[in-house]
């Protein structure tokens, strides 16, 4: 692992799920490829990670910015391509480890909403096209970088751990958005699921498969390696045949969401 990778808990779960495997080439340094398997079943994995040299300074981070929209994008429809006509559809896993978008005049200008807008697009594509998309949340998931990377996942798996962060977005841009101080955001969030960071809160929206205890998140050890793995084989079982997201909203706190689809779907249809 280069100097720029250590701490990315992205590109340490991925080379530890993959054994180290070589990468895929053709793809920039901040999105790494990796093929393997889930068990006895090939799968890709993907993951974005920090790029000292990464030539758009606000994607240096492990951001989800242009170059990594676009390759995203790439490493899934790669697959879809591939495996068209195949009896048995590669799975797909989204190792998730973002902290947010990147934000910048030279990411607006150049069309920074395309490029994510074609990573979530090649995610759906892949899913409708039978591919099983898995996402493992490592460490954060942040605004419209979880959303390009991992939130089109059939299965949404995260490590129960502090370092593990979903949101829209970040605290700092929240405390602006909302006119409140970053402590006041946090001070909201106890009160108001939706506005909190941690993955026990998230959890408790619903859209989680499993949370998974691990003894380090930052080096996985074998048993860690284990317990995820068996997870991700769980999971790939449960999505069976049905490649949609509807499994989102059979969890437990989710039945008013199930309410305002079916009166919507009433009045569409004039019922």
């Amino acid at each position: 692992m280069s100097t720029q990778e250590q701490g990315s808990r992205g590109a340490a779960w991925l080379a530890a799920l993959t054994d180290n495997a070589a990468r895929v080439a053709g793809f920039p340094a901040s999105v790494q490829v990796v093929d393997g398997a889930i068990d006895e079943r090939s799968a890709r994995y993907i993951a974005v990670v920090p790029d000292a040299d990464n030539a758009y300074p606000r994607a240096r981070g492990g951001e989800v910015g242009l170059v990594e929209g676009w390759a995203l994008a790439q490493a899934v429809r790669q697959v879809v391509a591939a495996d068209a006509g195949a009896a048995q559809k590669r799975a797909i896993v989204a190792v998730i480890d973002v902290p947010s978008q990147a934000y910048g005049r030279s990411e607006e200008a150049f069309g920074i909403h395309q490029a994510l807008a074609a990573a979530a697009e090649a995610y759906a594509v892949a899913r409708e096209a039978g591919h099983p998309v898995l996402a493992l949340i490592v460490g954060k998931a942040m605004s419209g970088a979880f959303l390009a990377h991992g939130y089109q996942a059939n299965r949404l798996i995260a490590l129960d751990d502090a370092g593990v962060q979903v949101h829209a977005m970040g605290k700092q841009a929240a405390a602006r958005i909302t006119q409140r101080t970053v402590e006041g955001v946090e001070q909201l969030a106890e009160t108001i699921t939706p506005m909190a960071y941690d993955i026990a809160s998230f959890d408790r929206l619903g859209l989680l498969f499993a949370r998974v205890s691990v003894a380090d998140a930052d080096r996985p050890s074998g048993e860690d390696l284990d317990r995820i793995r068996q997870t991700l084989e769980r999971a790939l079982a449960d999505i069976g045949e049905d490649f949609s997201l509807a499994a989102r909203l059979h969890a437990d706190g989710r039945a008013a969401s199930v309410k305002v689809r079916e009166r919507l779907r009433a009045q569409w249809s004039g019922d």
